[in-house]
């Protein structure tokens, strides 16, 4: 190791850049450290191909900036995929010709998920935290005031103790009209670059087309996927990371299959293929508290194709916000110290790939952003970000010297 430079031994850093519209520009993601971003083409209707031009307009914009897109976040999984319905056929050739587009481009790695309905769930989009900076956070008995009262899922009251039904119905009586519907607002159409307008109506149709599919039939549709799209990914150089579940536990009735080791493990037999790997999401795993996480790091190492690195706290009630980035639940030097070795690893391989692509995630938002207008999209403000990129970097470089 050149001790002189270890940055060059350092993971890529990288930002989530949602496009052209992000309040937070390519020129500002440059000046907090990260040379690379990961995006995605998100004015294209999930399930169509990604056409080639549109691929390196996206890219001539990112490289016009300094920056790289290193990663695809993401190339979505059409609902029809994960039910196994519609014209399966096509949704799979377009899925190949978009990653092969890619691949044109010198864009191979590519996360996607497998989260039926809703990618992400929270409660409070602004949880005020003792410094006066906001946080992202989930409450369990909020859910559960959303799906018993303004959804009204039938079977949810079962999915509850009696004292979370006694506080979510007190909860939601205490809320006018208008909190009411920022509230769902809150839980239905929060994903950052994408605005669905969805209405609860839309969120019970999704609903319906799951009401027969168990854990297993969403696992059999996965490998489906995987069967159609990892050989042709192996033959383009282009490696998929499936994002896990957030939260990694059952929400609105429906499966999870991306929530544990076990579960992670299972994805990687379905197609055994260095090509079908995991974006390691330190937040989402970590809001299960039997997650083991540097195990989990140090266990599936070799396919990890990419990665988010942020803590939350797991409060003993369900509850978890988004701690900052070397606090909460997660043991981030563990983490680190293991991607770290991992990277070493394929570095003494002589792989061109060697390189680690991280990003942090779901930043704080504070100090001057705190004021900004709301175009600010919680989790994904620059300042809170930025502290997240400067703390792990700070972790790396201290790891690094001492490993």
């Amino acid at each position: 190791m050149n001790l002189e430079n270890p940055n060059l031994f350092l993971f890529q850093e990288c930002f989530r850049w949602f496009g052209p519209n992000d309040p937070v520009p390519l020129a500002y993601i440059r000046q907090a450290g990260a040379t690379a971003v990961f995006s995605s083409l998100h004015q294209i209707p999930y399930g169509e191909r990604w056409p080639v031009e549109a691929i390196r307009e996206r890219k001539r914009e990112i490289e016009a900036a300094g920056l790289t897109w290193s990663v695809v976040e993401s190339v979505p999984v059409h609902e029809d995929i994960k039910t196994a319905s519609g014209d399966l056929k096509t949704l799979f050739a377009n899925y190949v010709d978009s990653l092969r587009n890619l691949a044109g481009e010198g864009i191979t790695t590519v996360i996607y998920n497998f989260m039926p309905v809703l990618d992400w769930v929270r409660t409070d989009m602004r949880h005020r935290l003792p410094d006066g900076s906001e946080c992202l956070l989930y409450d369990p008995v909020k859910f559960a005031a959303f799906e018993l009262h303004a959804l009204q899922r039938p079977e949810a009251a079962e999915e509850y103790t009696d004292s979370q039904r006694e506080q979510a119905a007190a909860w939601w009586r205490g809320l006018d009209d208008g909190a009411r519907d920022e509230f769902i607002r809150t839980i239905i159409d929060v994903f950052p670059g994408v605005k669905w307008s969805l209405t609860i109506d839309d969120i019970r149709a999704m609903l319906a087309r799951y009401r027969d599919i168990d854990a297993a039939e969403l696992r059999a549709n996965l490998a489906r996927f995987l069967e159609a799209v990892v050989p042709a990914a192996e033959a383009l150089g282009i490696r998929l990371a499936i994002h896990p579940d957030d939260p990694p536990f059952p929400v609105l009735g429906l499966p999870r299959i991306v929530s544990t080791a076990d579960d992670v493990d299972t994805i990687f037999r379905m197609v055994d293929s260095p090509v079908n790997g995991l974006c390691f999401c330190t937040g989402s795993f970590s809001a299960r508290p039997d997650n083991d996480l540097p195990a989990m790091v140090e266990r599936f190492a070799p396919r990890i194709h990419a990665a988010h690195l942020r803590s939350t706290k797991l409060l003993p009630d369900g509850t978890f916000y988004e701690a900052d980035h070397l606090a909460g639940s997660v043991d981030m030097p563990a983490v680190m110290a293991n991607l770290i070795r991992e990277q070493d690893r394929r570095r003494g391989e002589g792989r061109a790939d060697w390189q680690l692509s991280i990003r942090p995630d779901h930043g704080h938002t504070m100090m001057d952003d705190l004021g900004k207008p709301p175009g600010i999209t919680p989790g994904y403000s620059c300042l809170g970000r930025m502290r997240g990129l400067s703390e792990l970097r700070g972790l790396a470089l201290g790891l690094r010297h001492s490993l």
